[in-house]
Order: structure tokens, then sequence, then C-alpha cells
């Protein structure tokens, strides 16, 4: 099993930026990747960028170019640095491990963009 903690949320002006944290604990050597998706109120989670084990990454149309992912592996650790935010980026952003069997995700972390 994973265990994850999401750190970084906030609030921030329109153009500005923040960066996600997410360590990871547990199981490490049953992650094949790990990813950042987000849910806003009253719409379906969605999911805004991914990393495997090989450094592959993958993103939201809406958020290319804007966002980064990353991942220090000493640390267990996988980052979201998200710049020129805007106020459709509010939303619960979950950190999440995907594995052989199962995915593990974190508690959420709110970002609150105003305009």
């Amino acid at each position: 099993q994973v265990q994850l903690v999401e750190s970084g949320g906030g609030l921030v002006q329109a153009g500005g930026s923040l960066r996600l944290s997410c360590a990871a604990a547990g199981n490490i050597a049953s992650i094949i990747a790990m990813g950042w998706s987000r849910q806003a109120p009253g719409k379906q989670r969605e999911l805004v960028a991914a990393i495997n084990s090989g450094g592959m990454t993958n993103y939201a149309d809406s958020v290319e170019g804007r966002f980064t992912i990353s991942r220090d592996n000493a640390k267990n650790t996988v980052y979201l640095q998200m710049n020129s935010l805007k106020p459709e980026d509010t939303a619960v952003y979950y950190c999440a491990a995907y594995g052989l069997s199962r995915n593990s995700w974190g508690q959420g972390t709110q970002v609150t963009v105003s305009s």
C-alpha cells in the first residue's frame, strides 16, 4: 500500500504561480507512474499531469505549457509547478500513485485562483 501526502495549495491571484508537492511512503516499488488530478465544484475529476518511472510526462491540453510535473526519486516526491494560473484552475488537486494492481490517492489540496 502507498500513502500520499500533498502540500503547497493556497490562494493566488491570476497570473501567479504555485508548486504542489506529494510525498509517497510505503510500497514505493509498486508505483509505475504518478500524477495529479483536479476536481472543481460540480465537475468531474480530470487528469492534469502524469509522469512515469522513466520520466515521460503527459499533460491535459488545458495546462500544457503552464504546468510542469517532475519527480525526485531520492525523496519519493512528485511536484506540480503551476505557472500563469487562471481562475478556471481553481479546484481540489489530488496526487495519485498508479500501481500494477491498485492506485492510491492523497487527501487533496485546495488551489484557489482569484481574478
